[in-house]
């Protein structure tokens, strides 16, 4: 597995925009002048996982780290998403995340909406407490948009997770749709539509009155009668 290389200065990993062409795996950030192993608090990042998204982390402080967002796959520009773990952290350590590339002008996040957050011992998720949240543009980044939110680890050995919403994997959709097809419902019918991009299946799903269907089915099954 390729090393990930933090410049001395920042902590962080180096490399500018190319650090955003993968996500971070199992990143320690270990404050600039540190010596030796990495100690309990010295977080590590991970968001090699299906629906993970972060390309980078800035070590600001102790108490505060800056974390930029990869771009959609066809979309460059358009930075949303992110979802990713945290471990190794201190009990009652108080951190302070920023989002700092976000794309958007106007976000729910200015009208009280919050992350979700969710840990291996309580793996329900829940929200931030709004209050804890803030979302504005910021000089510092180019006056880009920026999302800070505060938190406070409450478990050594827990594994936090973080996320703009509630995930909703590829992987989940696909399991539910191959669900719904082998219970044989008379009103669903499921097509493959095409590929995505990345070669995944797009899938068509028709909703109707079950005769619409066998309607629509005996059409198709005359005009390939008639092409053969």
């Amino acid at each position: 597995m390729e090393e990930n290389v933090r410049d001395p200065d920042t902590g962080s990993e180096t490399g500018g925009d190319d650090a955003l062409l993968g996500n971070v795996s199992k990143l320690t950030v270990i404050p600039p002048g540190h010596t030796g192993a990495a100690r309990k608090g010295h977080l590590v990042f991970d968001a090699c996982f299906e629906s993970g998204n972060l390309g980078r982390v800035d070590y600001i402080s102790e108490f505060e780290f800056d974390l930029f967002i990869r771009p959609d796959t066809c979309n460059p520009r358009f930075r949303v998403w992110f979802n990713f773990t945290v471990e190794h952290v201190r009990e009652t350590q108080r951190v302070i995340f920023n989002i700092v590339n976000f794309s958007k002008t106007k976000s729910l996040y200015r009208d009280g909406m919050a992350p979700v957050v969710k840990s291996t011992s309580r793996p329900k998720w829940q929200r931030l407490p709004a209050k804890n949240v803030y979302y504005y543009r910021c000089p510092d980044h180019r006056r880009n948009y920026v999302m800070s939110f505060a938190f406070c680890f409450d478990r050594e050995d827990d594994v936090y997770q973080f996320a703009y919403c509630y995930p909703y994997t590829y992987s989940r959709l696909q399991h539910y749709l191959s669900s719904l097809e082998q219970r044989n419902l008379d009103y669903l019918k499921r097509e493959q539509l095409g590929l995505s991009v990345q070669q995944r299946k797009l899938d068509l799903l028709t909703i109707t009155n079950p005769e619409s269907l066998a309607e629509a089915a005996g059409i198709e099954h005359a005009r390939r009668l008639a092409l053969t």
